[in-house]
């Protein structure tokens, strides 16, 4: 056992064998022998990181940063290299359980929703793939390797989201997220590329004379985020403008606002893919990126700021447009914008001395993981059985799935926070450090969106599974298969148990003041009393609106507030903004210019010295024809006109 402490690369290297055996030999032989090999292998790989995970957990010293496994992989110039290897600390371990897991359910509910699907050896290539690399970048040891990941992290999603590559909205969906990513990643390259040089010249300042910095590179995260190293860092004045581009790339990846447009296009893509997205892999991604930085961004409290405001924002956003929405898929997929802003301005809410608020974040991922991906395949199974994706359009299903529907009642009701489910705990934590932390305006936000996702929630709840069928869709609907029924379950007793994990004990800040302080300290009764009564009011809320099939109250409702309604439906209009914007601004009016200078002024400079060679070479070929007769006549004539040149001087 201990062996996996010593080799924990192994971890990552099953599922990246895998895809490569599967996808160049077993997938185009047997595609069933490829969905089994491909499930199995990250099945191995969640057994070892659970292992690894209950072995540095219980060990002598579990806040400890280690790096067991390392090499050198790019050497730029003498006292300047990158290693590729494997950091082991508290959210690292954690972090391994949560993708692992998740993705082996994943693997497992994909053998029966996928089983038709013409693509069906491909699409779990695929899955090998974006699991390996969400765990190569939670290993990393430096920012590097992460940035690394972090772009194999957007080729993954790019194939998986736009994997029905014959459908026009499955491919303009892949393409807007990779595109609208890009554009954050460019931000989070160029605060790499600040913090690499100001952290390379710190290295150079403080040489030798830290024994605990000596032996590290500028871009390790023991080196950025050492105290010694981050005093120096923010004396340059540019460390909150580093952090700043940083968050940028985490922005786009969690799709924080204004970066959000990509995620529910996303739906597009297969529903296990929706849950892997949602619940374990990318968009976490970018609040792992802000806890793994976080001891710099609490040196940097002005870029703390712009995180905790913006999470705030996004997460109130969201949940107001999740209430209105039809699709079963966007619906979640606007809870998981909620639920990512939530976890963010929990990190913004924190520092070194009070860390509460990193705890809470990290525990809300860890328990969202689990009742997220419930929710998503869960809502698979009922696509599965009635072939839409339109609330309005099923109902009744209560009794026709009645496995489905106890298993997302129960995710259901953690993610609204109901006792004592997963999400109470979690949630409460995030708004404990609110109040505690003296951040009122983030603790009323955070209360009201705890409300607004009950709302929304038990409303596609509702609509779904309650009164009767409203389309034929629901007749002959009936229960999924067992290998998509028992993700579910097993699912459903980690969105019950998650909770009571004492995660406090074992994440927090890796600085000894921050340990102090980083404990649960007891239910804050203000907290549960005002998240409950919350909670409560969406839940009673929804039901008096949707649980019959007499919808006139909603009718009403929407016709008193039909343009707002409206307005809130399609968006804000943001998609409308970003088209307005890309194609009557930049691409008229700045890529147009642009593009008539290139044709004119770049290509026709260069044309017209082609046109001028051209014209000169074909007069000279009047000259050079290869004729003898030719050039005996040229010969005569320039013999006449020196010898008359000649004659000329002479006179």
């Amino acid at each position: 056992m201990h062996m996996i402490l010593n080799s924990p690369w192994i971890i990552p290297a099953l599922p990246l064998l895998s895809f490569i055996i599967v996808g160049l030999f077993i997938r185009p032989l047997s595609p069933k022998i490829a969905a089994v090999v491909a499930t199995l292998s990250v099945g191995c790989s969640f057994l070892l990181s659970l292992t690894l995970a209950w072995l540095f957990f219980t060990g002598p010293n579990p806040s400890q940063l280690s790096i067991p496994w390392s090499f050198e992989w790019l050497r730029f110039q003498p006292g300047l290299n990158i290693q590729m290897g494997f950091l082991l600390d508290p959210i690292s371990a954690m972090m391994l359980v949560v993708v692992t897991s998740v993705s082996f359910l994943v693997h497992l509910y994909s053998m029966g929703y996928m089983h038709d699907d013409p693509g069906y050896g491909r699409f779990f290539t695929y899955l090998n793939l974006f699991t390996f690399s969400m765990l190569g970048l939670v290993i990393s040891p430096n920012i590097f390797q992460m940035y690394v990941f972090w772009e194999l992290v957007g080729v993954s999603s790019f194939l998986l989201i736009g994997f029905y590559y014959e459908k026009p909205s499955a491919v303009a969906a892949s393409k807007k997220a990779f595109i609208v990513t890009r554009f954050a990643d460019l931000g989070f390259l160029v605060g790499i590329l600040l913090l690499g040089f100001l952290g390379y010249q710190v290295q150079q300042k403080l040489g030798s004379s830290d024994s605990l910095i000596a032996g590290l590179q500028s871009l390790d995260f023991q080196f950025l985020t050492h105290p010694t190293v981050l005093s120096e860092l923010s004396n340059t004045g540019f460390l909150a403008i580093a952090l700043v581009l940083i968050y940028i790339g985490a922005a786009g990846k969690s799709a924080m606002f204004p970066l959000h447009i990509w995620l529910p296009d996303a739906m597009e893509g297969p529903t296990p893919v929706s849950a892997l997205i949602h619940a374990a892999t990318m968009v976490v991604a970018g609040v792992y990126l802000v806890a793994r930085m976080f001891p710099a961004f609490s040196t940097a409290p002005s870029a703390l700021e712009v995180v905790s405001w913006i999470g705030l924002f996004t997460s109130a956003f969201a949940a107001i447009i999740a209430c209105t929405q039809d699709d079963i898929k966007r619906v979640l997929a606007f809870s998981t914008l909620s639920q990512l802003g939530y976890m963010m301005f929990s990190l913004g809410v924190a520092n070194l001395e009070h860390p509460l608020g990193y705890t809470a974040s990290m525990f809300h991922l860890f328990t969202h993981a689990f009742f997220k991906a419930l929710l998503f395949l869960g809502a698979g199974a009922v696509i599965h059985a009635v072939h839409t994706n339109d609330v309005w359009d099923m109902g009744g299903l209560r009794k026709k799935m009645p496995i489905t529907h106890a298993t997302f009642l129960i995710a259901v009701l953690a993610i609204a926070g109901v006792w004592p489910l997963a999400g109470f705990f979690s949630k409460d934590e995030i708004l404990t450090a609110a109040l505690e932390g003296g951040h009122y305006v983030h603790f009323i936000g955070g209360l009201a969106v705890a409300g607004l996702t009950a709302f929304y929630m038990a409303r596609i709840y509702f609509l779904t599974f309650w009164g009767k069928g409203r389309t034929k869709a629901t007749d002959h609907a009936h229960e999924a298969p067992f290998v998509m029924l028992l993700p579910l379950l097993i699912l459903s007793v980690l969105s019950i148990s998650a909770g009571w994990i004492p995660f406090a004990q074992y994440i927090h800040p890796l600085v000894q003041s921050a340990q102090e302080h980083s404990g649960h300290h007891g239910l804050n009764w203000t907290v549960v009393l005002s998240g409950s009564s919350m909670a409560a009011i969406g839940l009673l809320m929804s039901w008096f609106l949707y649980a019959q099939n007499d919808f006139n109250r909603v009718n009403n409702w929407i016709s008193n507030f039909q343009g707002l309604y409206q307005v809130i439906k399609k968006k804000f209009y943001f998609d409308e903004i970003y088209l307005f914007i890309t194609h009557k601004i930049i691409f008229r009016l700045i890529a147009g210019p642009i593009a008539w200078f290139d044709r004119h002024a770049v290509d026709g400079s260069v044309n017209l010295t082609g046109d001028a060679v051209q014209k000169s070479s074909s007069i000279i070929t009047l000259i050079q024809t290869g004729q003898l007769q030719t050039y005996g006549v040229w010969f005569v004539l320039g013999t006449a006109v020196t010898l008359i040149f000649f004659w000329m001087t002479l006179l």
